[in-house]
Parts: C-alpha cells; structure tokens; sequence
C-alpha cells in the first residue's frame, strides 16, 4: 500500500509540475494570479473571470477566509452573500437581483451549513435542481464535523467538505489548497 500511495504522490507531483510548466510558458496565469502581476493574455482574462462566492454569515469567519486568500494571493473576485436566500438571489437571478446577469457563474462557491433564512444544505439542493447551476463547484466550508452533516452534504451534491481549523495557519493552509485545486487545476464543465 505504501508503493501506492507513494507512486500516487509522484504521478500528481510530476502532473502539477507540468501543469504549472506548461503554464508559466504559455501567459503566465497561475504566475500572474499567484503574484498578482498582470499581463494581458486571453488566458488572464480567463483567470479574471474566475470569481468565488462565499456563503457565510459570521463577519469574523469572513475576515478569515477574506485574510486567507489574500494571504495565499488568491486575487480572484469574492462576493459574499450572509444567508442561504442571498445565495440563492445572486445565483439565480431573484429577489433583489432580480435581472442579474447569471451566465457568469462562480469557479466555485464556498457554502457554510448553518446559514440564517434558508440552510446550507438547502441552498445546495436547490442549485443542483435547477439547470443553470448544477454543476457549479460547491465546497462546504464549515465548523461542523458531525457524521449527519458530512452524510447530507455529500448526498445532495457537494463536491468537497471542509471543516475550518480552528487554526488560523491550519485554514490559511486549507484556503490555498482550495484555491490551487479549484480555480487553477480544476478543469470545469464547458458552457
């Protein structure tokens, strides 16, 4: 077992190395997203789009993750919504953001599960039902480690579960492995 999880470890070493090879060679985008220098390349324009939604109703828990991804220079845009029917408005077009442009969806939202008005894991199901948001990367980021959470989060949709270190270097270190995996490895659904 030790030969695989090493050969596993070797193969994603040598893929990352090349994906980040490949591109620094060609526009630079992580280099740029990782730095914060710009240079104009269709691929930065590309990077640029990629935003993240934060659910979360707790403003110190906000400053944390706000600290974290700057910390780790994630530069991308952040839009918080504080409850699930915000969320759910933004994403979909309603309530108070009623004709909202929605085609631009988030690389991926960050949803916590004890939400106000409507919970995180309601707001998860009704994104998956509906077909314009579906396959929107969502990673419950979350103080809860309770069995029957984890369960439901993963039973209506969620593609990642992430319980916040109470840490602060621990979720500094959890917000960059996000980061890298979900707004630079992750290859999304074509439009």
């Amino acid at each position: 077992m030790a030969g695989l999880n090493s050969s596993f470890g070797t193969s994603f070493e040598k893929a990352l190395k090349a994906f980040m090879t490949k591109t620094l060679n060609h526009g630079r985008s992580v280099a740029c997203k990782l730095t914060g220098y710009k240079r104009k390349t269709k691929e930065n324009k590309q990077m640029e789009n990629k935003w993240i939604l934060l659910v979360e109703d707790n403003a110190d828990d906000e400053e944390l993750t706000r600290r974290a991804l700057k910390k780790n220079k994630i530069l991308n845009e952040l839009i918080v919504a504080r409850d699930g029917v915000e969320a759910l408005d933004y994403l979909l077009g309603a309530g108070n953001n009623a004709g909202h442009n929605i085609d631009n969806l988030p690389a991926v939202v960050l949803l916590d599960l004890k939400l106000p008005r409507i919970d995180g894991i309601e707001v998860l199901r009704r994104l998956r039902e509906n077909e314009k948001t579906a396959l929107v990367p969502v990673v419950i980021l979350t103080s809860s480690k309770e069995e029957r959470d984890i369960a439901n989060a993963y039973k209506s949709g969620c593609n990642s579960y992430i319980r916040k270190p109470v840490d602060f270097s621990k979720f500094n270190e959890a917000i960059q492995n996000m980061g890298l995996y979900w707004l630079m490895l992750n290859e999304p659904p074509v439009k």
